[in-house]
């Protein structure tokens, strides 16, 4: 090769290969996409329509939120039905558990468009724990009262509802919330965990201080030990439906950390 076409050969290639490396930054930072998706995961007694307020305050922020219907049969069932719905996004997410769900987020969220955790009110175990064993050491208030069916299904007692899920809603709502409550499989309760999704996910803890539901110091303790970063709010068990400006707000902090964190 004549030693003019040589060296163009050589400054053309030299020149793609400069161009390439200026190229791959902008590329990566192309991929840090900001979290504009929210999964919402009910907990036991409820379904995903109490979640209705925190949807309209964040689909009015801009965010696409999507609602997962837990069987409540099952944490394996009640795991699958998040699964799905994380598939279904179209980028990173925050996802959100309220009270059980907090267990399902816990078993759900290693999912890999998964970019932070929210729990409500909820629970948290780790790898290996089943969800009975966080209660260990703590009494839970007598106003939440369970009854048991045959098949062994629980239901929050009617006579109970308000007082230990309720409190601060109207005795309307209540009653309906009360009348409509999903039971959930008791044995869900002693299923061991085989992921920890907060061991390796910045998380966010809502602790409604007038729950009764949970002793105050196991919902402290369960926050502690993930290292969220806590927001109490004056509330009742039914946080995520008579505080959704707080919980949302609290969503939209996750959001915008983990579109922070992403750059």
């Amino acid at each position: 090769m004549p030693a003019t076409r040589r060296d163009l050969f050589a400054s053309a290639a030299a020149a793609t290969i400069a161009g390439a490396a200026q190229a791959q930054p902008a590329t990566q930072g192309a991929g840090a996409r900001p979290v504009r998706n929210v999964v919402l995961v009910h907990g036991a007694f409820a379904d995903g329509s109490g979640w209705r307020g925190v949807y309209d305050e964040l689909t009015s922020r801009g965010y696409r939120v999507s609602i997962v219907q837990n069987p409540l049969t099952s944490l394996a069932d009640d795991v699958a039905a998040t699964r799905r719905i994380l598939d279904r996004q179209d980028g990173p997410t925050i996802l959100v558990g309220h009270s059980w769900g907090g267990t399902v987020i816990t078993e759900a969220g290693v999912h890999p468009k998964v970019a932070g955790l929210v729990y409500v009110s909820a629970l948290s175990p780790d790898a290996g724990e089943t969800t009975a064993q966080q209660y260990e050491g703590f009494v839970t208030p007598p106003e939440f009262v369970l009854d048991v069916a045959g098949d062994g299904f629980g239901f929050i007692k009617s006579e109970n509802f308000k007082a230990g899920f309720a409190a601060d809603t109207s005795d309307a709502e209540a009653a309906f919330m009360r009348d409509s409550q999903v039971p959930i499989a008791m044995s869900a309760f002693g299923t061991k965990l085989t992921q920890a999704a907060w061991r390796g996910l910045p998380s966010w803890a809502v602790i409604a201080t007038d729950d009764k539901a949970f002793d105050q110091r196991m919902l402290r303790h369960m926050a502690s030990r993930i290292g969220a970063k806590v927001t109490e709010v004056p509330a009742s068990h039914a946080v995520f439906m008579t505080q959704p400006k707080v919980v949302a707000g609290v969503i939209e902090d996750a959001a915008r950390q983990a579109s922070r964190a992403a750059l």
